[in-house]
């Protein structure tokens, strides 16, 4: 069975030319020019991966508000933005969103079907690595994979997509530092500036702490990264 690309593009040429490239590159491409139609696909079937503009006609936010419907349907669907839009606003919105990539347009076909590859690999090897039904502790913090869920001293921590995956990552060895690099990947969001990274731990902090004002798990590794300390309670 094919793989399903979902492109939600209100200009009708890019829209052809990145249905044209991705289907020949063995896609299936399903192809929307506004929100409402695209809304309506989605409710029937989830892509594999959908490609969405921003603005969509007189929809200042339509990408925003589909990414959100993605979201609810599924927290993994791999999700680029492909916008002119190049605000730092949109991106941080986007990266609050979940959303794995933010493209700004002019760009490349050869270079989007390179990314739309990446993404996918990354995907599919997410719902194939072996998951356990019960949680992993790591002294007091346990890590359920399956359920993406995680406590702290018995309470749940309310943590995005991407703040889950970096505890997660954090959590796999306690007490090794995890480099900026290393975080980076992590995020599946491509290139990720360190500022950005400084920015979710101190999100990820914030939430343990209004549970625990004396967590102190996340240690910074100046100049490096991150590492968890183990508190084996």
């Amino acid at each position: 069975m094919a793989t399903v690309i979902a492109i939600v593009e209100d200009d009708t040429d890019q829209r052809e030319n990145y249905r044209d490239v991705l289907t020949a590159h063995g896609y299936e491409v399903r192809a929307f020019p506004d929100r409402p139609s695209a809304e309506a696909a989605f409710d029937r079937e989830l892509p594999d991966l959908a490609l969405l503009d921003i603005m969509l006609g007189e929809d200042m936010d339509g990408g925003f508000d589909l990414c959100m419907q993605l979201r609810n349907l599924s927290p993994t669907l791999p999700i680029i933005f492909l916008t002119a839009r190049d605000s730092d606003a949109d991106r941080i919105s986007s990266q609050r969103m979940t959303a794995w990539d933010y493209i700004t347009k002019p760009v490349s076909l050869e270079f989007l079907v390179a990314r739309v590859h990446a993404l996918l690999r990354i995907s599919e090897q997410l719902q194939t690595a072996p998951t356990s039904e019960n949680s992993v502790a790591v002294g007091s913090l346990e890590v359920n994979e399956k359920s993406m869920l995680i406590h702290w001293k018995g309470e749940p921590v309310n943590l995005t997509l991407t703040e889950f995956w970096i505890i997660e990552s954090l959590t796999r060895n306690p007490g090794h530092v995890r480099t900026y690099d290393a975080l980076s990947d992590v995020t599946r969001q491509g290139l990720v500036e360190r500022n950005t990274i400084n920015g979710y731990i101190r999100r990820v902090r914030n939430k343990f702490r209004a549970l625990d004002p004396n967590f102190d798990r996340i240690q910074t590794v100046h100049g490096t990264g991150y590492k968890w300390e183990p508190d084996y309670e």
